[in-house]
């Protein structure tokens, strides 16, 4: 008989999904060389050796050097910390704004709706090249202010599938059940509908 926890059926899908497994391989791969950066690079990544420029792959340099003589492979394998550190705090910013921003414009409807879904069609509308262009020129050319436009051009995505999905639940009959016990607005929303 199948397991019913959720956690072990993530699991039993993954591994069954081939595709998924090689995928998940990857990305602990990628983590871990993050993680090790620093003890498992042959070379500082920054270090300039201007008499090693340009250099094919070779015993000692694996994928080669760049124009100022470093190593490629320990610049990717760097790299690779600041790609997890962009990616990872960039999607959760953009999850917790969108979601909280898609849950009240679901629930509460009307010009709350209106006002926060023509904010997102607007930012939907610009290209994502040219919104982050747009942000690094406003403020300035920076990890931060990669992680805001980044952040910002997610938030969309993930309030229109969170309201979406508040606009169907708020009309089942738990959510009469909450407002009928007079249970808040913030309460119902991040107690019953968000889970859900």
């Amino acid at each position: 008989m199948p397991s019913r926890h959720p956690f072990i059926q993530f699991w039993q899908r993954l591994i069954r999904n081939r595709l998924n497994l090689v995928s998940l391989c990857v990305i602990l791969l990628m983590v871990l060389l993050a993680l090790v950066a620093p003890w498992i690079t042959p070379f500082p990544y920054d270090q300039v050796v201007p008499e090693e420029q340009w250099q094919p792959p070779s015993a000692k340099h694996w994928l080669g050097t760049d124009q100022y003589g470093r190593d490629i492979l320990s610049r990717c394998i760097y790299g690779a910390r600041v790609s997890l550190l962009v990616g990872i705090v960039a999607v959760t910013l953009a999850m917790i704004v969108g979601v909280l921003l898609g849950a009240l414009a679901g629930y509460f409807g009307g010009i709350i709706d209106e006002v926060i879904m023509r904010i997102i069609d607007m930012f939907m509308a610009i290209p994502a090249i040219i919104l982050a262009i747009a942000f690094v020129a406003m403020l300035g050319p920076n990890l931060r202010n990669l992680i805001i436009a980044i952040a910002v051009y997610r938030i969309a995505q993930f309030a229109r599938v969170t309201r979406g999905s508040v606009l169907s639940l708020k009309e089942q009959e738990f959510v009469e059940a909450c407002h009928a016990m007079g249970q808040r607005h913030p309460r119902i929303i991040f107690r019953h509908l968000l889970p859900n």
